[in-house]
């Protein structure tokens, strides 16, 4: 079976047939650099690293080209700068421009950190949004020229120093978000004016005040506005058509629509990209996410708990199409279930990438498939085997199956240091709770709840002791850090 994958434009799932075999183009919306980044943040980078490596597998590392920007100007990096900067900006001792600076390269220093916790590979290119404001020395392609060429063609305007994109020159605006002209509204980060022609007509050049970050333009001193900025960066590295476009579900309306509009008029073509895929909402605990329900929780922190390995299997076992549930629970699982594949191989010595995963992706990234693959590979293939022979084909298949789902550090002999620097810095208050709950567990008969705590603890690097008491007959149980 070729590479399937779900488009949403066509709204089914299709072959995936690349424009050029020999360089595959891949776009994936990044973050905006204003502060760390949520745990729902996480989930299209890790779908979207899944899907690189499946590329760069079935077509080589060398033909594939995955381009992951960076937003560095938008307002609410301005409203972070004034907030940590504003007494220095005030006195003069520090520009509006470099507090933003400060504030968007030490979050970028954070996001790439967290990224590299969580297994992902660096994508092949990596532009931020600054450097396309205006025409570049190399020719690449950068905003105010897209918005000019808009204008030129009738798809844009120049109103109160702002130019706007005037939706109603489309004929099929809003074909990926499968909403008519007259239901559009202005969305995320634009405001409704009087000046507009339509509704739904949105910012791609905005005026900024003196004591607002800006470039020259044609309109004046102003900035971009947010969807311009990847079509800009796309095009520069991917040209005016290429193969797969990526992000969450939120991205669809009103960033992906507006892209395509921008992309598809400037350059006169009938498609941004051939391909796009979006991944489910995420929630927490049943709940909604938000700042305000106490459940907001960043990348940062959940690595503070749990190794990067963890947290990618806990996203990875939901089909990245779905909502996902974020639980302690399923951190907890997914913690047990790399603890036993990890039992079950010893340091990779070869490589081979399994027929069962490489098919259970290749059907629209079906990572649950996969995982399931895994688990006969660990259960079945190495502990059943006998020969030699046949026990490290086994753990060469695990190695090529995790290397898919990028996984592949807990065979390494570091994961497990990692993790025993973890349990160190474990309570003892945790332990001992989880020990009792263990002990009660026993004294219900309730084996499973006791073998799951158990399991829980192992996975965590503490081992326990079972003994019974000289004098009393009843089980007494202590616990130690593996070393």
């Amino acid at each position: 079976m070729g590479l399937k994958l779900h488009n949403t434009l066509t709204r089914t799932k299709d072959d995936f047939v690349p424009i050029d075999p020999s360089n595959v183009r891949m776009y994936v919306c990044g973050p905006t650099v204003y502060d760390f980044a949520h745990i729902g943040n996480a989930r299209p980078l890790i779908v979207f690293d899944v899907l690189f490596r499946l590329l760069r597998h079935l077509y080589g590392p060398e033909h594939v080209t995955y381009v992951r920007n960076i937003t560095d100007v938008d307002d609410k990096i301005n409203a972070r700068a004034l907030r940590d900067f504003g007494a220095e900006i005030a006195s003069g001792a520090l520009s509006l421009n470099d507090a933003i600076r400060r504030v968007t390269e030490a979050t970028a220093t954070q996001f790439h950190e967290d990224v590299a916790a969580l297994g992902c590979l660096p994508p092949s290119v990596e532009p931020r949004a600054t450097d396309f404001v205006t025409p570049r020395s190399d020719g690449r392609t950068d905003m105010i020229t897209l918005i000019a060429r808009l204008i030129e063609r009738g798809h844009a305007y120049e109103t109160a120093g702002e130019v706007l994109f005037d939706t109603a020159s489309m004929p099929d605006y809003g074909r990926l978000s499968q909403r008519h002209l007259d239901e559009q509204q202005a969305g995320a980060r634009v405001e409704v004016d009087a000046h507009k022609r339509n509704p739904g007509d949105f910012v791609l050049w905005k005026r900024s005040d003196a004591d607002e970050p800006g470039w020259d333009s044609p309109w004046g001193r102003g900035r971009p506005g947010w969807h311009i900025e990847c079509s800009a960066m796309s095009a520069a590295y991917l040209g005016e058509v290429f193969d797969i476009h990526g992000g969450g579900l939120d991205l669809i309306f009103p960033h992906h629509e507006n892209e395509i509009a921008q992309s598809r008029c400037a350059h006169g073509t009938a498609v941004m990209a051939n391909t796009w895929l979006h991944n489910g909402f995420l929630q927490v605990e049943g709940e909604k996410m938000s700042k305000s329900l106490g459940n907001f929780i960043t990348i940062r922190d959940v690595l503070n708990d749990w190794p990067g390995e963890v947290v990618r299997l806990a996203m990875l076992k939901t089909h990245y199409r779905q909502p996902i549930d974020w639980t302690l629970r399923g951190l907890r699982e997914a913690s047990e279930t790399l603890a036993k594949w990890r039992s079950r191989a010893i340091l990779p010595g070869g490589i081979e990438f399994p027929e069962g995963v490489v098919e259970a992706l290749k059907d629209d990234l079906n990572t649950p498939r996969a995982i399931a693959q895994i688990h006969g590979i660990a259960f079945h293939e190495r502990k059943e085997a006998t020969d030699r022979a046949v026990q490290e084909r086994a753990e060469a298949r695990m190695h090529g199956a995790l290397t898919l789902l990028g996984l592949q550090s807990v065979l390494e002999e570091g994961w497990l240091q990692t993790k025993r620097r973890a349990a160190s810095q474990v309570s003892e208050a945790t332990v001992a709770a989880m020990v009792l709950a263990r002990v009660a567990a026993r004294k219900a008969k309730n084996f499973a709840e006791a073998d799951r705590i158990r399991n829980e603890l192992e996975a965590m690097d503490i081992v326990l002791k079972d003994a019974k008491d000289a004098e009393t007959g009843e089980l007494v149980t202590t616990w130690e850090v593996k070393r």
